[in-house]
């Protein structure tokens, strides 16, 4: 599996709609309140408003259930905004109106394909019914897609937490994802309330479980080792739970993980868990 998230953000590939630029995140959510100003409408189709009905917030619950990430995020400042995922994005849309739905689709099926042109984001011709119908196609084509991907990312964790959890450390387990910097996962799953240095005085932590994540993300293995004068010295292994594995991966995916300064900007994992991909689909 592999994602660009500097694509995403490349100015001279964002989509357009109506002479206004549909910015997204860094992890390629989209912005609503730009897709409001394309619309051309009041405030009365605000994105506050939409979020406030009981289907968006279903939707949202549902999509973020199955994702295992935000899927919707307010961001601060001048180019700030509520960004949201693509599938939540269309639907938003379509709460404006079926015919900019369309228009939406279209723009997001062209940006993601990498067809996008200064001259194909203009609303179809809904008085030609050929052209409306292959809108309507081209629509569908696009909900599927991204339903597709939702299924896809979910049935990933669903394996993330079947074969990989039990058994493996936190820096064990992010060495298979490209880029992050494992020598700071232990303090920053440190800042996060999951370890403690229990020998802050020594030379090199020892990492211990704190109870708020104990059976819930992380388990601990205790044993001894013998040093070189003969005398046996306790060690603790912290050890990844299912959900301490998805959470992690959840937060790769988000860029929340400390990561390397020669990172390369790609989200990959290694052989072994694009292996799990292709285990019983």
């Amino acid at each position: 599996m592999m994602i660009n998230k500097q694509k995403l953000v490349t100015p001279e590939n964002l989509p357009v709609i109506a002479g206004v630029e549909i910015s997204t995140d860094m992890v390629g959510r989209f912005n609503l309140n730009a897709l409001h100003r394309a619309s051309g409408l009041g405030p009365n189709k605000a994105p506050t408003q939409w979020l406030r009905t009981q289907s968006a917030k279903q939707l949202i619950e549902e999509l973020e259930k199955e994702t295992m990430q935000n899927c919707i995020v307010s961001l601060e400042g001048r180019n700030g905004g509520t960004f949201a995922h693509e599938l939540l994005a269309v639907e938003y849309a379509g709460w404006i109106s079926p015919a900019f739905r369309l228009q939406v689709n279209q723009t997001f099926i062209d940006y993601r394909t990498g067809k996008l042109t200064a001259g194909n984001n203009q609303l179809p011709n809904f008085d030609d019914p050929i052209a409306a119908a292959e809108a309507w196609i081209e629509a569908r084509k696009a909900e599927r897609l991204a339903l597709g991907y939702v299924e896809r990312q979910a049935r990933y964790i669903n394996k993330l937490e079947s074969h990989l959890a039990d058994g493996i450390t936190p820096v064990q387990f992010c060495k298979q994802l490209n880029g992050v910097n494992t020598r700071q996962i232990n303090a920053f799953l440190e800042e996060r309330n999951w370890l403690y240095d229990d020998r802050p005085e020594a030379m090199y932590p020892r990492w211990r479980v704190k109870a708020y994540a104990r059976d819930q993300y992380l388990t601990e293995r205790s044993g001894q080792v013998e040093q070189e004068n003969g005398e046996m010295r306790e060690i603790f292994k912290p050890l990844l739970k299912k959900k301490g594995a998805a959470w992690l991966y959840r937060h790769y995916l988000n860029g929340e993980l400390p990561m390397k300064k020669t990172w390369d900007g790609l989200f990959t994992h290694n052989t072994e868990l694009a292996n799990l991909l292709q285990e019983n689909k």
